[in-house]
């Protein structure tokens, strides 16, 4: 208890070079919690968006499917029969079939990506039910950036082009009865929803599909020719540009406190060199060199005690008012092809804030005690005549 209470009086006997410390210090802290907090709100917002607007709570794949093949989807298609078909009965799972086409707006050419979804599903937010018609038209509807990209508006009837599964072209004109807006950019891009039925009908693969997305009662695993992708599978993408973003912002917040702990150490050094007679008078009058050390030790780590403290006081109306109004996001991030709303709004979790605070807790300690170690090697005849070497 002596020794904090003399690291204390010590410390705010220092007067401003202590404040100029605790201030940089106290900055490093908020601006660590607000970065992490914003990297989590991204993450958080990005896979909720997924899941709500594309995979839900997994997806069958057919065996030979991949998203990242185009040359796949002539064969990546089969029945839905059997026990996947008492499923997508039960509203367990809804079948999306794929197809390449190419689409002719206002005389020009646009390859594309032709999907046909159940217009009654409820397992995504799709507006799918947009697409029941009682006309002879197709109706379609495609996401904001899709209608840009080709510039199609509501109402509009576009041509469009496409391989039967047995390789015969085919046309015919639908008419774009929607636009919708998502932040999921993967079910937007270069992609027109028709429904399933007609587009089974169109490319002659009449109850087929290509892919399953699966509802939140669906118990998980493959079936016969159906290959299950959990989510951990389907998000790591997105968790893995998250923990890029994490590390490039490491370096930045990390050089900033680093600046903070630099100015501590070398308030340590010289506070040992200008007091070596208190130091010496400590040792004569009898305390251990351990406890001359845990004075000047807690004296240096209390920055961070009092730095957060000030962060607090600033940080946490500043970071509050951040959560509410979110953090406007530039247009042009909308083509970096991850999920990303206009505003991202940051999470600050109490796990992140206690983390943030342990570090530096220890970091200030650790500094701390490093320019304290050469009192363990100290006379006090020594210290009293001012020789510390």
């Amino acid at each position: 208890m002596l020794a904090i209470k003399l690291a204390f009086r010590n410390l705010i006997g220092a007067g401003l070079r202590t404040w100029l410390n605790v201030t940089v210090l106290s900055i490093a802290f908020v601006i660590i919690v607000f970065y992490n907090g914003m990297l989590d709100g991204w993450n958080q917002q990005a896979l909720n968006d997924t899941k709500d607007w594309e995979v839900g709570n997994g997806e069958l794949w057919h065996s030979t499917y991949d998203p990242y093949d185009p040359f796949c989807l002539q064969d990546a298609h089969a029945p839905v029969t059997g026990k996947v078909k008492s499923l997508v009965d039960a509203r367990e799972l809804t079948p999306i079939l794929i197809t390449q086409a190419t689409i002719y707006p206002q005389g020009r050419m646009q390859n594309i990506y032709l999907k046909g979804i159940d217009p009654k599903q409820q397992i995504i937010k799709l507006p799918s039910l947009l697409l029941k018609s009682e006309t002879n038209d197709v109706p379609a509807i495609i996401g904001k950036r899709m209608a840009e990209a080709a510039k199609l508006l509501k109402g509009n009837q576009v041509l469009v082009r496409w391989r039967d599964k047995n390789g015969t072209f085919d046309t015919r004109e639908m008419k774009i009865v929607s636009v919708f807006n998502s932040n999921v950019q993967s079910i937007d891009n270069n992609q027109i929803w028709i429904p399933l039925s007609a587009l089974q009908h169109l490319t002659g693969m009449e109850n087929e599909a290509t892919l399953l997305i699966a509802g939140r009662n669906y118990a998980g695993g493959s079936i016969e020719n159906w290959q299950f992708k959990d989510l951990k599978y389907l998000l790591k993408e997105i968790e893995d540009i998250i923990q890029t973003k994490k590390i490039g912002a490491a370096v930045i917040y990390g050089l900033l406190l680093s600046i903070a702990l630099l100015a501590i150490f070398d308030t340590q050094v010289l506070s040992i060199f200008r007091r070596q007679k208190e130091i010496g008078t400590y040792i004569a009058l009898g305390m251990t060199r351990v406890q001359v050390v845990t004075i000047f030790t807690i004296e240096g780590s209390a920055h961070s005690l009092l730095a957060i403290l000030m962060g607090s006081v600033y940080g946490i109306p500043l970071l509050s008012y951040i959560h509410h109004a979110g953090i406007p996001m530039p247009k042009y991030v909308d083509s970096m092809g991850v999920s990303i709303s206009e505003k991202i709004i940051p999470v600050y979790s109490m796990g992140l804030i206690l983390s943030t605070v342990l570090l530096v807790i220890l970091s200030a300690t650790i500094v701390s005690y490093l320019p304290t170690r050469k009192i363990t090697r100290l006379r006090p005849t020594d210290a009293l005549k001012g020789k510390i070497q």
